[in-house]
This record gives C-alpha cells, structure tokens and sequence, in this order.
C-alpha cells in the first residue's frame, strides 16, 4: 500500500499552533485519569497531552500516524512510550483502560475501521473520551478557500478535503455500531484566537495544505491573500484571528 506522505510541520504545529494541545487540558479533567490506568493517547501529535497524563500516574503510550510529530515527541518526553501507528490499523487487544484523543479524529476520514480499532485496543469496561471537529467546523475558512480556488479557474474535488466533521447522531451512530454505549455527546462553538497577523496563511499551510492540490506553486500564495483579504470582516476582530472552531465531545463505553 501506497504510504501517505507525511507532511505536518513539527515545529510549527509547537510553536504556532500550541493552542491544540491547550485547549485539551479541560478534556483530560473529562477523561479523569487514574493511578495505574493504561492510556492511549490516540493522534498525540507531540506528546504535550501525553506528559500532561502522565503526571496522574496512568502508564501513557502515545501514537500519531506522523513520523515527524513521534520524533519531536520522543526528543522532547524521551521517558514516554512514542509508537508511529494508523488509527485505521491499530495493534493493541483489551490493553487500554482508556482511549484518550484530542484534535485527531476528524482526520480520519474511515470512521468505522478507526472506532472498531479503538474498540479493540480496549479492556472490558474501558472508555474512549474524545474531543474533535464537529459539524461546520473551520466552515467559513474551507468554503472561503473552496471559492478562491473555483474562481481561479481550478476545478475542487471533494476527495481534497482533508477532514471528516460530523453532527452528534451521525458519531454517537457509528460509536453504537462499533459497539460502544455512548453516555455523553456534546456539540459546541469554541470561537480559538489564532496566533499573529499571518495566522491564516499559517493555519492554511499547517492543516488545509492538501486543498490546494492541483494547483500550480505560482498561484497558492494568490489564493490565500484573498482568503485572508476576504475573511478579515468575518474573523478578524480587535486585533487578532479568531478560528470559527466547533468542536464534538463523546465519551463511550466498552461493555
């Protein structure tokens, strides 16, 4: 099978992009981890999350699909357990007590085979807590982007989007179909500052870089000066970038 390039940015995702891990400090409070419990942090990205666990004493091992995000991860929590692993292809049985995940799910774009591996890779009585973009997430970037691109002539495949963003039912629905009993699900607005006067062009590069596939180098910087030109009035505001985030939480059950 083809591998998939790898090309997140490691040092930009810590330093332009740290509030993804920060927002994630109120999910671990949702996750409630114990002394002793084994804990996949799933799409670790890295590692800020997973060192945070670690401080309850549960045993972390943390995975991400990225190379690049695992090696940043390990140079910089060298005493946690880093694996490069797919959620789609996951190879633990019955060994978590928890599946923790922050800010990963929605680039899954196989649902299914990613919540029957997470299922798998728990204990009996063991619990998936997650928090990911839902419903019209990032809604007025992408469609903003989507238009710059139509308009300069280039045609946009669907298959470029490069996130699954999900209502409740259709998640808690697929959660029930992987086996899970679903006891919390929750779909929010979460308004997130967006670092520096550049930050559309940056959160461009650093997560919806595959929609501008297709389309010659000597245009990209074009398209995304007017993106950024045509979002000033609706996400621009007292100075700074404010991402249109909204977020799904779930917690499920394997019983």
């Amino acid at each position: 099978m083809e591998k998939i390039r790898d090309t997140w940015n490691a040092n930009l995702y810590d330093s332009k992009h740290s509030f993804v891990s920060m927002y994630g400090e109120s999910l671990i409070e949702l996750l409630a981890p114990q002394k002793g419990e084994k804990i996949l942090d799933l799409g670790c990205g890295t590692g800020d999350l997973a060192k945070q666990l670690s401080y309850y004493g549960s045993e972390i091992t943390g995975v991400d699909q990225s190379e690049k995000m695992i090696e940043q991860a390990r140079s910089k929590y060298p005493t946690i357990k880093f694996i490069v692993q797919d959620a789609t292809k996951l190879v633990f049985h019955h060994e978590f007590d928890a599946v923790f995940s922050n800010a990963a799910l929605h680039w899954i774009k196989q649902p299914k085979q990613a919540l029957t591996c997470i299922y798998n890779s728990l204990k009996q009585g063991g619990r998936l807590v997650a928090e990911f973009g839902g419903k019209d997430n990032v809604r007025a970037i992408s469609d903003e982007l989507i238009h710059q691109i139509e308009a300069e002539g280039f045609t946009f495949n669907m298959e470029q989007f490069p996130w699954f963003f999900p209502s409740i039912a259709e998640y808690s629905s697929l959660m029930e179909q992987a086996g899970f009993r679903v006891t919390f699900a929750q779909h929010f607005d979460r308004p997130t500052p967006l670092d520096g006067e550049s930050a559309i062009k940056n959160w461009i590069k650093m997560f919806g870089s595959s929609m501008l596939a297709g389309v010659p180098e000597s245009k990209k910087a074009g398209i995304i000066a007017k993106v950024e030109n045509n979002l000033k009035e609706v996400l621009y505001s007292d100075g700074r970038w404010i991402g249109d985030y909204k977020r799904i939480r779930v917690i499920g059950y394997k019983e």
